[in-house]
């Protein structure tokens, strides 16, 4: 490698031999372009296996690939000169060319090897600036004027460990003909497994080799003067057919994002074109972002020239998804439309590879039969990768001598995915299940994930499929980095297993990063746990009393094949709430006797609360219990109808059985006014609600009804407990009206305000003075239709302008439809009114929210006395309302500023200079300052007004 000149005195060394050579009269690039195409790639060290300690993580090898053409000029580049992106580079004497080879008639490939170790963890940018471009390019000014440059951007970061920039494995070599569709595809290939995206950019020029090595070994790149996209050209060409569009309409250049697919639709005039691309390379982090870690620029130079020959046509096979260690076969066709013969190749990271390497063998060059091969390839292990690998497959026709020979070319997509975990079993031990399967195949794997459902599934036999759908139902139980593992215990750690149910489970890999990929999900295996779990069966409320209220608990004994192990016994939980966990859930029975299946549950809460309930069957071959629940109260709501015409009913339930099947109706109960007992009102088939009209039972305005319902629950088996019978609390109901919402205004006169405040002597406000809000109402008689005017009192709610929720404040003493809000520090504020009826205590809706906002009130006086006396001492505003932000300025009489403040936004000037006269912090001496306030306002738009004014200070 050739060894860049120290920082320090590299540079002037640079500069002399940069004055030499324009002594001289010779240019540090040479005068005609030869390069058709080129671009840089690079690796991290792979001198030593990763991870050795030898290795250098900031060690990079890089492999620069150039096509030239020696048909146009006898220049030639033995040497080349690369910068690294550091301030360094390899100098005059250059990186010496590894090989030259003759690829076509005209186009030679050169490759350069060169490394270079970096200092620090950051992105660098290496480049080269390749000679003066041809005369004459058709879409960009002044081509002989502008330098050729690419450049590859390489990132180091231990969290990025190794990496290989995106290797381009077709050559840019192919010519274009006028009104015939122009393809290239660099066949882009991340040996890491990094995801590629491509997208256009404009040819870049980057000065002479020698204003770089001057300019700290730094190019400057720039887009070349006057660049427009090759169908930019006049004369504009018109797309033809191609791949169903049936052609039409102004001509195409574009490249597709994801397969690196550069279309030219169609070519116009004859000449040379340049044009180039940029290849992003992505990598997703642990943490599941995805960050670009590197770039790579190809450009490239595309002859169109005349012909009367016509493109063949490449046929390829579709996409494909393939285990690794199974064979992909396929064959490849072309026809030519001229009877020419035609020469397929193939190009993609998986030719020449040391392991698992593809070949595409030509078997024929047609025209009759036509022109075809054979691709092979056997992926491995190592190949497994989230995204398809490509193969691009080629077609050039051999047309007659001396015309111009013409491509096709398509991309064939091949996903790799692992094996399916083989010959998964599971069997019950005891209350556990234990997993085993034969040792995964791909030892490269990162981690097996094993799942568990419910029940046997429906699952997709697709080779594409990859993993466990979240749709499937599985649920992940168990997630391991050791992949050699061969067998498993479920013991129901993330979710309890109970005897008598069908467990599934299936296993799949994952593969490390930055690749990644996963295998197909091994077969689904099931076990039925053999007896039956101890089930819940009653939570019903025998007595409805805020302090000696009771619940009694019920449920079955277990049943099992085999004797339980002692200990064995029941622990029974209750919590308070609808959705009362068991971690919030507090012991409240325990017993080792399994005939012992019920519990009473006396001195709760049962006419405001809900209970919810929890039951462990615990046994020492097990050390998970089986846990059943959770289980609750019904819970009985009701309310009368806005006119107070009819009592609707709702109710709530958790249960792990089922109510509301078929046959097993829901009771309701009532009990009238007057009256020591429930009569059953009526039955509910389905549902949890229900209306009683009065239809069955007279309803009188005014009274109290008592409800209570009874649900019927059943498991749903014949060999599981039914006609589980359960009552809720009982509910009475005062069949009322809803009061009427009250419609609110409130009284806001800012300019009264504003009136009362200018005119009156002193500050506004005074110490200690605040401001009142006064609210009124009327009562809506129409919403709903039937509600109650008769009141007992308001309820007032009130939030801040800056606050989301309202607060209630305050109760009125009677049906008075006023309020007054006293007390406040400004005006803004938001209110709402609700009214409660004067029989039941039955509240209406809030009524709408109506808001004040602050008045805008400023005045400043016109002298202060900085005296220190202790009166008139500050510049205070005399009359304001609520501010936000006060910026003050004063000036003396000759326009110099002497204050400027915004940090007080009641001002409070003392007098002190803040710049301008005799110093900092010095007592400005008496006479008439003017002044400049800007005035931020705290209303709800934040008003801002700029005052203007004088003020005469004296001491």
């Amino acid at each position: 490698m050739n060894l860049s000149l120290p920082r320090s005195t590299g540079k002037w060394v640079m500069v002399l031999m940069v004055s030499v050579l324009a002594l001289l009269g010779l240019h540090s690039t040479a005068e005609a372009s030869h390069i058709r195409a080129g671009d840089i790639q690079a690796k991290s060290d792979t001198t030593y296996p990763f991870g050795d300690p030898r290795n250098n993580p900031r060690r990079i090898f890089f492999k620069m690939v150039l096509y030239t053409d020696f048909g146009l000029t006898p220049v030639d580049e033995p040497n080349v000169t690369i910068f690294f992106g550091d301030g360094t580079s390899s100098g005059l004497a250059g990186v010496p060319r590894f090989s030259r080879t003759q690829v076509t008639e005209d186009t030679y490939r050169n490759v350069y090897y060169f490394e270079h170790t970096y200092t620090a963890d950051r992105s660098y940018t290496v480049s080269y600036i390749g000679e003066f471009r041809n005369t004459g390019v058709q879409n960009m000014t002044e081509s002989a004027t502008q330098s050729f440059y690419i450049a590859t951007r390489i990132t180091l970061n231990a969290g990025i460990a190794v990496n290989r920039s995106p290797v381009l494995t077709a050559p840019a070599i192919d010519k274009a003909s006028r009104n015939q569709v122009f393809l290239h595809n660099p066949a882009a290939y991340d040996a890491d497994g990094d995801s590629l995206t491509f997208e256009l950019i404009p040819s870049q020029q980057a000065g002479s080799i020698s204003t770089a090595l001057a300019n700290n070994n730094t190019p400057l790149p720039r887009v070349t003067t006057g660049y427009v996209l090759p169908n930019e050209v006049t004369p504009i060409g018109t797309k033809v057919p191609y791949l169903g569009n049936p052609g039409g309409g102004t001509a195409i250049f574009t490249i597709d994002r994801f397969t690196g697919q550069l279309v030219w639709n169609a070519p116009n005039r004859i000449g040379d074109f340049n044009a180039a691309f940029i290849v992003h390379e992505w990598r997703k982090t642990p943490s599941g972002s995805v960050i670009e870690i590197g770039t790579v620029i190809r450009d490239m130079q595309i002859v169109v020239k005349p012909t009367s020959n016509l493109r063949p046509t490449v046929n390829v096979p579709q996409d494909i998804c393939v285990v690794a260690g199974v064979e992909v076969r396929k064959k490849v066709t072309a026809t030519d439309p001229d009877n020419n013969p035609v020469i397929l190749t193939a190009f993609g990271g998986m030719f020449g590879r040391a392991n698992s390497p593809a070949t595409f063998v030509q078997t024929g060059a047609g025209p009759t039969p036509p022109a075809q091969g054979i691709f092979k390839w056997t992926p491995e292990c190592t190949d497994v990768a989230a995204q398809p690998y490509t193969v691009l497959f080629k077609a050039q026709d051999k047309p007659a001598t001396g015309d111009v020979a013409l491509i096709d070319e398509k991309v064939f997509r091949i996903r790799v995915v692992g094996p399916r975990p083989e010959n998964v079993r599971a069997v019950q031990s005891q209350n556990n299940v234990r997993l085993t399967w034969n040792r995964y195949a791909c030892q490269n794997a990162s981690r097996l994930r094993i799942y568990r459902k419910e029940g046997p599934s429906t699952f997709p036999n697709d080779t594409c499929v990859t993993g466990i759908p979240a749709s499937s139902g599985y649920v992940l139980i168990k997630d391991t980095t050791n992949v050699a593992a061969q067998s498993f215990l479920d013991r129901g750690d993330k979710s309890n297993l109970q005897r008598g149910r069908t467990y599934c489970y299936r296993i799949y890999a994952e593969f490390p990063s930055p690749a990644g990929g996963a295998s197909l999900a091994s077969l689904e295996t099931c076990v039925t746990l053999d007896g039956r779990p101890a089930l819940l069966t009653n939570v019903t409320v025998d007595r409805t009393d805020r302090t000696n209220g009771q619940v009694t608990v019920r449920w079955t004994e277990p049943l099992s094949s085999s004797p339980f192990s002692q200990p064995y016994g029941y622990r029974l939980f209750r919590g308070r709430g609808q959705n009362a966990t068991k971690a919030q859930s507090k012991q409240v029975f325990t017993t080792t006797d399994l005939t012992s299946t019920s519990f009473v549950d006396a001195g709760r809460n049962t006419t405001d609360s809900t209970f919810t309930y929890f039951l462990d069957f615990f046994t020492a071959a097990s050390a998970v219990p089986e846990t059943a629940g959770p289980a609750t109260t019904v819970r009985l709501s009701g309310t009368p109808n806005a006119a107070g015409t009819q009592i609707n009913l709702s109710w709530a339930f958790t249960v792990p059985w089922k109510n509301n099947e078929p046959g097993h109706p829901t009771s309701i109960y009532r009990r009238s006014p007057g009256s020591p007992d429930f009569v059953l009102l009526d039955q509910v088939a389905t549902g949890t609600t229900y209306t009683d009209t009065g239809a069955k039972r007279p309803l009188v305005q005014g009274e109290t009804y008592t409800y209570y319902v009874q649900t019927n629950g059943t498991y749903g088996s014949p060999n599981l407990p039914d006609n589980l019978l359960n009552l809720s609390q009982e509910l009475p109901v005062l069949l009322v009206p809803i009061p009427c919402p009250p419609v609110v205004t409130i009284r806001n006169d800012c300019e009264d305000l504003k009136t009362q405040a200018l005119n009156r002597p002193g500050y506004f406000p005074a110490e200690g003075e605040t401001y009142t809000n006064v609210l009124n109402w009327v009562l809506n008689p129409s919403d709903p239709t039937g509600c109650s005017t008769a009141i007992a009192y308001y309820r007032i709610f009130y939030r801040r302008t800056t606050d989301a929720n309202f607060t209630l404040i305050d109760s009125t003493r009677g049906p008075s439809p006023n309020y007054s809000h006293t007390g406040l520090k400004e005006q803004a504020g938001c209110y709402r009114v609700q009214a409660v009826g004067a029989i039941g205590n039955r509240r209406s809706a809030l009524s709408a929210e109506v808001c004040a906002d602050n008045c805008i009130i400023f005045e400043l006086p016109n002298i202060f006395t900085p005296n220190g006396d202790g009166i008139n001492d500050t510049f205070r505003p005399r009359v304001s309302s609520p501010l936000r932000k006060v910026h003050f300025q004063a000036f003396n009489r000759w326009g110099v500023k002497v204050y400027d403040g915004d940090a007080d936004p009641g001002i409070n000037w003392t007098g002190n200079a803040t710049s301008g006269e005799r110093g900092r912090g010095i007592q400005v001496p008496d006479g008439v300052y003017y002044y400049l306030a800007e005035v931020e306002f705290a209303d709800s738009k934040s008003t801002k007004i700029t005052y203007k004014g004088w003020v005469e200070i004296t001491h």
